[in-house]
């Protein structure tokens, strides 16, 4: 078959064989597209999700991580203030470590009717940004309070109170730098931080490990296979061996094994069917010569008087031109350059009986032939290609009837038609043994014979392609016993 060399710009010539029919895109060397490849992007993607994760339970996280360190030191302010209570009294000593330990600069207590400072720096601090009661916390209020001070510069101080339940102790009002928590908070950012992209590494590695082997390699052996299949697509053996994956790639290796399949079946028709279109081309001339020389035969009969002879010569020479027509016929099909119909008004019963008399039905004695079509009726086609569509499917009839040895079957063909409005309807019935049930998914394409030996399936192609030029179509009717062809033919002004 002739090889359409690449486009520029498109195709690379490198990337195919010479011998290959259809050429491959060029492709980037596998080295160049770790990240750019389907399981880099596997491996960003299940970076981010998992970083996002991390991002969703940092937010609470960070939130939970400020309530608990205030309270750490509620709780250690609580515990100097219940030996207060206990005492009424604190040395400076215990002063200044209960402030080093809290790292407040004023701790005071509330036991309901007295409020007590038991604690405080040398200066009184003055800069209060934040006051936060642990009592009246909820969860979103942490949240947001949270990443202000994470966002503050640590500048100033903060005033938290809540309650503990220690001895007398109702309340405990504490003083804090707010630089001391904001660096705090950082370092637990920075853990999790380091958490999560140790986490992301890890899942992402293993994710992409394991997807590499479970699809993507799988991937690459389909494209694999499509690149070897295409170097050579009439050879089926270079179609892809199905595996027994049992999940979604299994099945688009079968399907790419059944369509591999089929692409290489129908090169193969289209081989030979131009090798036909080749053959007929290469006979017909010879075969025009000896059709020829039986035409000048026959003109020399012309002249015997004898009434067999006058009534059976012309139709014997109009039998000669249209097998120099089939001949020609055939290899435009083979072309595909089927000339247009050159329609007029035809009376559709002789038509008929005209195929009587060259399929021999008129003197057979073992196949009846009815026509039934009114000698009224009027047909708007080509006259030639009409009589070619009903001459090829009451000669397959006959075919099919007299390969049936059974004498006591009922052996006839029927030709019938009708108008409806704008529409000829037409029905070829036969009494044979049917189409079989393998070829009539395809029993109008070129090639598909299986209802007689040494048929190569052109007829019913070539019927269907002329009627569709008429702008009509031929279906067959399952319902009728035998076999029954139903053509639909519309005039001209109404397709």
């Amino acid at each position: 078959m002739k090889h359409e060399g690449p486009q520029k710009g498109t195709v690379d010539p490198a990337a195919s064989s010479p011998g290959s029919l259809f050429p491959l895109p060029s492709r980037r060397n596998g080295r160049f597209r770790v990240l750019g490849g389907l399981s880099g992007k596997l491996l960003l993607l299940t970076i981010v999700f998992v970083m996002l994760a991390e991002i969703l339970i940092y937010v609470p996280s960070i939130a939970n991580y400020r309530n608990n360190w205030l309270s750490d030191r509620l709780s250690t302010a609580g515990v100097a203030a219940s030996v207060l209570a206990e005492t009424n009294t604190i040395a400076p000593r215990l002063q200044e470590e209960l402030l080093r330990t809290t790292g407040a600069v004023a701790i005071a207590l509330d036991q309901g009717t007295r409020r007590s400072l038991i604690a405080m720096d040398d200066q009184l601090p003055d800069n209060i940004r934040y006051v936060v009661n642990m009592g009246r916390m909820n969860p979103l209020q942490s949240i947001l309070e949270s990443f202000q001070i994470l966002f503050d510069r640590g500048e100033g101080y903060m005033r938290v109170v809540g309650a503990v339940q220690m001895g007398y102790v109702e309340r405990v009002d504490i003083v804090l730098p707010v630089r001391l928590l904001h660096q705090d908070m950082l370092a637990f950012s920075v853990r999790i931080l380091v958490l999560s992209i140790i986490i992301s590494g890890i899942t992402a590695g293993l994710v992409y490990v394991t997807l590499r082997a479970v699809f993507v390699r799988p991937l690459q052996r389909l494209t694999k296979s499509m690149d070897h299949f295409a170097e050579e697509p009439e050879d089926l053996s270079r179609a892809i061996k199905v595996s027994s994956r049992n999940d979604e790639l299994g099945d688009a290796e079968v399907r790419l094994h059944a369509m591999q399949e089929a692409l290489s079946r129908a090169l193969t028709q289209k081989q030979r069917l131009a090798d036909l279109g080749l053959a007929v081309s290469k006979i017909n001339h010879d075969l025009r010569n000896l059709l020829a020389s039986a035409q000048l035969f026959l003109e020399r009969l012309e002249h015997v008087p004898d009434p067999t002879v006058n009534r059976l010569a012309p139709k014997i020479l109009a039998t000669l031109d249209r097998a120099v027509g089939y001949t020609q016929a055939v290899m435009a099909y083979g072309k595909a350059s089927e000339r247009a119909p050159q329609r007029r008004l035809i009376a559709l019963r002789k038509v008929g009986e005209d195929i009587a008399d060259v399929l021999g039905l008129a003197d057979n004695s073992s196949v009846q032939f009815h026509n039934r079509v009114d000698e009224n009726l009027e047909v708007d086609a080509d006259p030639e290609q009409i009589f070619r569509v009903l001459l090829n499917l009451c000669r397959n009839a006959l075919q099919a009837i007299e390969s049936e040895n059974d004498p006591t079957l009922v052996r006839r063909i029927t030709l019938e038609a009708e108008r409806d409005k704008n529409c000829v309807f037409i029905r070829v019935v036969d009494t044979g043994p049917g189409i079989p049930a393998n070829i009539k998914s395809a029993l109008f394409k070129a090639f598909h014979s299986g209802s007689k030996a040494g048929g190569i399936g052109l007829g019913l192609a070539i019927a269907s392609e002329l009627l569709k030029a008429h702008g009509g179509r031929i279906g067959l009717d399952e319902s009728v016993p035998g076999t029954c062809f139903c053509i639909e033919l519309p005039d001209r002004n109404s397709t």
